[in-house]
């Protein structure tokens, strides 16, 4: 057994090298998680320092920091918001959901999987990360753009489809009867629909369960009244084969008025701590031996997945009104694949599906991780580089001149 003394060092050694790595990406003006997700690389096992007695510690840490960047990132909206967004986005979604599914299932297919090696793969192509993208939106300062919340309405969506997705998947990967996997969807959506009517309708009870207008705001009993409660409702959300993220996002729209604020302003330095932890995490998860085999079917994969994502970005923002810069601005914001991904292909890979389609999924959602944050930071200066070149070329075209 590993003493509390190798814990601590790997932990301070770890930490210490993201703060690092974090003030590089600053220096230089990139989101600080490719070189988290790197790092992650380096500890894992396979990597330069594999871990040990610490890993069992950043497998949690890394689950916390997902749900307080999505309970942080609800604290952003209202549920009437929430609610206006998604009636007003759900074409989207669904354009969302099929065109990003069908790389994943046409990828099983030309490898020769089969069907439910199909269905997996279209799940892993499919999600965005909730949490990749909540940070990275937070770090590039664009959390009060007027594209934000198509991306989230799109984002919630994706979860929502979720719930019907993971019960459905793992029924069929356990080979359970029709009725068994309609039983366990049943149960899925009876505790969204009850957690989305408690968000949406009951606002200032659950506030009143985090902070009383009547007393003097305290720190530390706001912090604690607010992540114990953002804890519970994603333990039961996970129970009842919900997303523990759609349970904290749902927590942070149920949190209104000043609360909302002060509970954010304490939770912020925890949800950074956290989040760093969640990143490492997905780079601990994968072994750099089984990269190279599959980097070329995952880098294809990746390309059809950064198309897709923009088009369905690009699509919804257009719907809503928003300019062309925050269109282009939407779909790069979804392009980052991440928690979800890997769960369906853990459930794939328990199975016994493919012993392939563990690497491949690993790499490719390696390769989004990363692609994501970097499309986000420089889609702005792209496109404008495309449309001053485009312009430039335009009084050299014969046709142009003689029309001049």
């Amino acid at each position: 057994m590993h003493d509390t003394a190798t814990t601590f060092l790997e932990l301070g050694a770890v930490l210490f090298v993201l703060g690092v790595l974090g003030h590089f990406a600053l220096r230089v003006g990139i989101s600080p998680i490719p070189l988290y997700l790197i790092g992650g690389l380096a500890f894992g096992h396979g990597g330069v320092l594999p871990l040990g007695a610490s890993e069992d510690f950043i497998e949690i840490g890394a689950e916390i920091g997902v749900i307080l960047l999505l309970l942080t990132l609800g604290l952003e909206y209202t549920a009437e918001e929430l609610l206006h967004g998604l009636r007003k986005q759900a074409p989207a979604g669904v354009l969302d959901l099929t065109l990003n599914a069908a790389p994943g299932v046409a990828a099983a297919f030309l490898l020769g999987w089969g069907p439910l090696a199909a269905v997996v793969m279209g799940g892993v192509t499919a999600i965005s990360s909730s949490g990749i993208i909540a940070k990275v939106l937070g770090d590039l300062g664009r959390i009060g753009n007027r594209e934000t919340p198509v991306v989230l309405s799109v984002l919630v969506l994706e979860d929502l489809a979720m719930a019907v997705y993971l019960p459905v998947v793992t029924a069929l990967l356990a080979h359970h009867t029709v009725a068994r996997g309609s039983l366990t969807v049943a149960v899925a959506l009876g505790a969204l629909v009850a957690v989305l009517y408690v968000a949406l309708r009951h606002s200032d009870k659950v506030t009143l369960l985090v902070f009383s207008p009547t007393a003097d705001r305290n720190d530390e009993v706001l912090l604690l009244r607010s992540l114990g409660l953002t804890l519970l409702v994603a333990g039961v959300a996970q129970r009842m084969q919900v997303s523990a993220a759609v349970g904290a996002f749902l927590v942070g729209i149920a949190l209104s008025g000043p609360v909302a604020e002060s509970a954010h302003e304490v939770l912020t330095p925890l949800r950074d701590l956290f989040a760093a932890v969640f990143f490492v995490f997905f780079g601990l998860q994968t072994d750099p031996v089984e990269i190279p085999p599959v980097l070329l079917a995952a880098s294809l994969l990746a390309l059809a997945g950064v198309a897709t994502k923009i088009v369905t970005g690009w699509w919804a923002a257009r719907r809503a009104g928003i300019a062309t810069m925050g269109r282009y601005r939407a779909g790069a914001a979804l392009v980052a694949r991440g928690e979800f991904s890997i769960v369906i292909a853990g459930l794939a890979v328990a199975a016994g599906v493919n012993p392939q389609l563990g690497p491949l999924a690993a790499c490719y959602v390696l390769l989004m991780a990363v692609l994501g944050p970097l499309a986000a930071r420089f889609v702005e200066p792209v496109v404008r580089t495309i449309r001053r070149w485009s312009q430039a070329r335009r009084p050299s075209d014969p046709a142009t001149a003689r029309g001049a």
